[in-house]
């Protein structure tokens, strides 16, 4: 039988992709570009500055400067480029670390998770990913820091409403801060809340009082499936429903709906929706790794629009926001 050498090509780089993540992990996990930004341009400087084996150095920039990480050869020196450079930021550094240890593992259970719809996670571990944050300061820092580097449209936020007018927002599950620092920086007259689980308020404290002012910020420690605070002006809802199931969030909702301060506040929910048909990747690989983190996933726009109105809440209108997310803006029916 004839060979199509494309489609076997095509079948190497998808079961290879590992292989590089876990490269790209690796330089991560050393530093790599903060030394070679340091002036360390050599796999024998590397080896040294990062106590790792200078052949393994050498095997691995050879793979990396072929991927595009770096560029550069060891006779002329490596380099960064624009991808090695955006490691530099803390955030991003703690995802490809997240990624390559805790979450590799998960998927290392793929196989289980999707024959079961149970998390990868919690097959690895031991225990649901949310109760291991709470186990592991370490872990809950770097889980943060990954939900902050995907965070690219927070700052579009405050262009899809209007938070003016003194309104007070209260940021459910708003995990370090970032969302409702964006908002309170973008809007002087704005107040907020933020409130998550215990474990959150250290590091939510220290973030909001360096970056808005603990004088406009109110904390509150709490479970959101049993209630949240009351007579907030605007409820946010951002990326912390997919681990939940449909009674859970229609739950959650409720408890948003009552405690709005009155007929004209409203609730903000921004996620990203996966659709069966013309379905692009990041929804749909997105939706299958919270499968292997949480064992949930995304919705559908249709299914969190049942949810919202079994909660007595109606979409009034939606915006979209990068990295393909959706902003879905509800009020009381």
């Amino acid at each position: 039988m004839d060979v199509d050498v494309q489609a076997t090509r095509n079948i190497i780089e998808m079961i290879t992709g590992g292989w590089r993540a876990q490269a790209l992990y690796t330089a991560v996990k050393l530093e790599l570009p903060s030394h070679i930004e340091a002036g360390h341009t050599t796999s024998s400087a590397l080896a040294e500055s990062t106590g790792a084996a200078e052949k393994g150095i050498h095997r691995l920039m050879r793979l990396l400067v072929a991927i595009g990480v770096f560029t550069g050869t060891e006779s002329t020196g490596y380099r960064n480029t624009d991808v090695s450079a955006a490691l530099l930021d803390e955030s991003l550094r703690d995802l490809c670390v997240l990624y390559g240890e805790e979450f590799y593992s998960a998927w290392g259970h793929a196989h289980h998770a999707i024959s079961t719809t149970s998390s990868g996670f919690e097959a690895a571990y031991g225990r649901p990913l949310y109760t291991y944050l709470g186990l592991d300061a370490d872990f809950a820092r770097r889980f943060q820091h990954t939900m902050n580097a995907g965070s690219m449209f927070f700052p579009q936020v405050p262009e899809i409403f209007d938070f003016t007018g003194g309104k007070t927002v209260v940021d459910v599950g708003g995990g370090g801060g970032l969302l409702l620092a964006t908002i309170l920086n973008a809007v002087p007259d704005a107040k907020g809340t933020l409130f998550d689980r215990e474990h959150m308020m250290p590091e939510a404290r220290e973030f909001l009082a360096a970056t808005c002012g603990l004088d406009r910020v109110q904390l509150a420690a709490g479970d959101m499936t049993r209630s949240v605070p009351a007579g907030g002006d605007v409820y946010l809802l951002c990326r912390v429903l997919a681990g939940s199931d449909d009674d859970t969030v229609v739950t959650i909702f409720g408890n948003c709906r009552r405690a709005m301060a009155d007929s004209s506040s409203r609730l903000l929910v921004l996620d990203r929706f996966v659709r069966d048909e013309d379905s692009t990747v990041l929804p749909a690989l997105w939706d299958l790794h919270l499968l292997m983190t949480t064992g949930g996933g995304h919705r559908t726009l249709e299914g969190i629009t049942a949810l919202l109105e079994r909660a007595g809440l109606v979409i009034e209108r939606s915006a979209e926001l990068p990295m393909e997310t959706t902003a879905l803006v509800a009020a009381a029916r």
